[in-house]
């Protein structure tokens, strides 16, 4: 993948690395030649410590490749063990930063939802009836522009549902 921008690094030490992923950047290789975030920063450790053959990075967690924001990689298998030990049992919290039209109409809230994934079409929608998992969300309102047509929200997904976050 020469030509790619290094991803930005946050923090490093000998068990963790911290980046920058910008949006459009894949977390981690799929079937497409597009960039991720996983390949570009083994070939980086890989340069910048001359590793020969391959280097160690484990994905953590991952954001869609429309989404930019920090991500964090295991540079041990026992990092990664450890980290992924602390996300099934809750204590690690991710946050997202949103811009949505328009101004909620409180400044803080819970919601919930049913959604189904239509795996044909690779789209999720809410369900109006019991069918489909649930998902849960909770935001809280940092600011609003250009007259309440802009909002900028902080949220904390209560699940992991797919694409919950843009539903």
């Amino acid at each position: 993948m020469t030509g790619q921008p290094v991803p930005r690094i946050l923090y490093e030490d000998n068990h963790l690395l911290v980046a920058l992923k910008q949006p459009g950047v894949l977390s981690q290789a799929d079937n497409s030649a597009s960039a991720d975030m996983l390949t570009l920063l083994r070939e980086d450790i890989r340069v910048r410590y001359a590793k020969p053959g391959n280097v160690y990075l484990g994905l953590v967690h991952r954001l869609d490749q429309p989404v930019g924001g920090v991500m964090v990689f295991a540079r041990t298998s026992k990092a990664a063990a450890r980290l992924s030990e602390q996300i099934r049992q809750h204590q690690m919290e991710k946050y997202y930063l949103a811009v949505v039209t328009g101004k909620p109409d409180t400044a803080a809230d819970c919601l919930q939802d049913n959604l189904v994934k239509d795996r044909r079409r690779n789209l999720v929608r809410v369900s109006q009836d019991e069918h489909g998992l649930p998902a849960r969300l909770t935001f809280r309102l940092l600011a609003t522009v250009q007259a309440g047509m802009l909002s900028l929200l902080v949220i904390r997904l209560e699940t992991g549902r797919p694409h919950q976050i843009r539903v």
